[in-house]
């Protein structure tokens, strides 16, 4: 039986998609930078703002989020910025 995708704790930030918070105008510089970030394993991080609370009741059919998961949400500019830094496969 497979316990499918497992997120690998050692795996490091090594490079930003987009521009940094600071060149989006997200951040005031000290409270919070939404940002996107590739692993050395190949999978992304994102850093936003925890909103599982406030979705989690109303969440489409289909879509769930575990008691070890969050619902984070970041600017639109983060991720439009991130797009041309987003491997197509």
């Amino acid at each position: 039986m497979s316990t499918g995708w497992r997120p690998d704790p050692s795996a490091d930030l090594v490079r930003r998609l987009g521009k940094s918070p600071e060149e989006l105008g997200a951040t005031g510089g000290t409270d919070g930078c939404p940002d996107i970030w590739e692993l050395s394993n190949g999978d992304f991080a994102v850093i936003g703002r925890d909103l599982t609370a406030a979705h989690q009741a109303r969440l489409p059919e289909g879509a769930s989020i575990v008691p070890s998961e969050r619902l984070v949400v970041i600017p639109r500019a983060t991720l439009l910025a991130a797009k041309a830094d987003i491997p197509d496969a």
